[in-house]
């Protein structure tokens, strides 16, 4: 199963659209978000997309309770406090904001952690456990938006960047 990350979108709807459809062209089932929507209108490029989407609340997230009613509108959208742990494909996934949200032992139990906060596109192993963050989804601090596709089954990570002139500030 190849899932899509994303994290820290921070209302930037173009530039969530054209990474949705990017991890639909690499065959993403579900996307993870690891907090930072900011808007209850973010979640609409994964509704008109139909692509199911699991995530947790970050900092930002002043508006929880219209976020939490504008997911009952998509398809499959299901958010949670941090830290949320979930099983896809037989496989143990921590999504948080934040590392700090989570204990290292919490950490390390899981097969693959997902993160955001930092705006960072990195990925490093703790234990057994593979951390990812999947950079900014807005690209409003470093200039490029970004998210990534895994595939659980070989553990292959395919970061995203939109490049290119029309995502220059």
């Amino acid at each position: 199963m190849r899932i899509g990350l994303i994290a820290d979108t921070h209302d930037r709807l173009p530039a969530m659209a054209a990474l949705v459809r990017l991890m639909l062209e690499r065959d993403a089932a579900v996307v993870l978000h690891a907090g930072d929507f900011c808007s209850p209108f973010a979640l609409a490029p994964f509704h008109e997309a139909n692509l199911p989407l699991v995530g947790v609340f970050g900092r930002n997230d002043g508006d929880r309770d219209g976020l939490l009613a504008a997911a009952q509108r998509g398809l499959a959208t299901e958010l949670f406090a941090a830290p949320h742990s979930l099983v896809l494909d037989d496989r143990r996934i921590l999504l948080v904001h934040d590392l700090s949200e989570a204990s290292p032992r919490s950490l390390e139990s899981h097969d693959v952690v997902v993160y955001g906060s930092q705006h960072v596109q990195e990925t490093r192993t703790r234990g057994g456990a593979l951390l990812v963050n999947p950079g900014e989804g807005c690209g409003w601090l470093h200039g490029t938006p970004g998210a990534a596709v895994l595939d659980l089954e070989t553990r292959e990570l395919d970061f995203l960047s939109l490049t290119g002139p029309e995502w220059a500030f």
